[in-house]
């Protein structure tokens, strides 16, 4: 497996959830990362545990993490996040697209502003973020892992807006393996199940232990980052391995 030490990270929705387990994870395995998030005091909170997550000795060197306001529907707030990470850190070598949203609910009573929301976030908010970092991922042969779900195999109702959205990221990530791979960019998504996250404005309870945690998804992102450059694991479905029985 390859060391990531000393490798930078830029990370979406990186203030909380998925995005906060994975950042804490690629800062404890000595990598410094960029966060971005929408919520100035949930983001600084998000940095202030990064840093107490660097291995010892390594914050004296560089920060191990700092946070960026942005909205990934925001083309140029997001360009000029990167463009701060860059400067920083001198370049990315690992792109993890992970904002998102749900809004749940029959296709009677969706609004085209809740369909909007999801779509411009889970879809066209990874779009921009492809666009934004696609540079330095060419100047470092870098990776870029999506965080689909495995709502975007598997449909169910009042999942219209986000089984589009994911079905549609999956299919993008895919297309874009096959481009990128071709300069020395490689791309893969994960798709995880059910994870105890604050996701869709809920708080995680001693009932969702048995869903998979934001570590798990942590691991998988350190997988491929450690992976040989000459291995492309392109596609990963992750699922909690007892689900609950209704």
């Amino acid at each position: 497996m390859r060391d990531v030490s000393k490798q930078v990270a830029f990370i979406t929705g990186g203030s909380k959830g998925i995005g906060r387990g994975v950042a804490q994870a690629l800062v404890a395995a000595g990598m410094r990362v960029c966060v971005t998030g929408r919520d100035e005091a949930t983001l600084a909170a998000s940095v202030a545990a990064l840093a107490a997550a660097a291995p010892d000795g390594a914050a004296d060197q560089d920060p191990a993490a700092f946070g960026a306001i942005a909205d990934v529907r925001d083309p140029a707030a997001l360009e000029a996040a990167v463009e701060s990470a860059v400067a920083r850190y001198g370049g990315i070598d690992l792109v993890v697209a992970n904002a998102g949203v749900g809004r749940f609910g029959s296709i009677v009573e969706l609004t085209p502003e809740a369909w909007h929301e999801v779509i411009d976030t889970n879809l066209t908010g990874v779009f921009n973020t492809v666009k934004a970092t696609l540079p330095a991922l060419l100047a470092s042969s870098g990776l870029l892992v999506t965080i689909g779900s495995l709502a975007g195999a598997n449909f169910f109702a009042g999942g219209s807006a986000y089984n589009a959205s994911k079905f549609a990221l999956v299919g993008f990530t895919q297309a874009i393996m096959l481009d990128l791979r071709e300069h020395g960019v490689r791309v893969s998504t994960i798709m995880p199940g059910s994870v105890a996250t604050h996701f869709s404005g809920r708080e995680p309870a001693p009932e969702d232990a048995w869903k998979l945690q934001p570590e798990d998804v942590a691991e998988a992102v350190l997988y491929l980052a450690r992976s040989q450059a000459r291995a492309l694991p392109s596609k990963i479905e992750l699922r909690p391995s007892r689900p609950k029985r209704a």
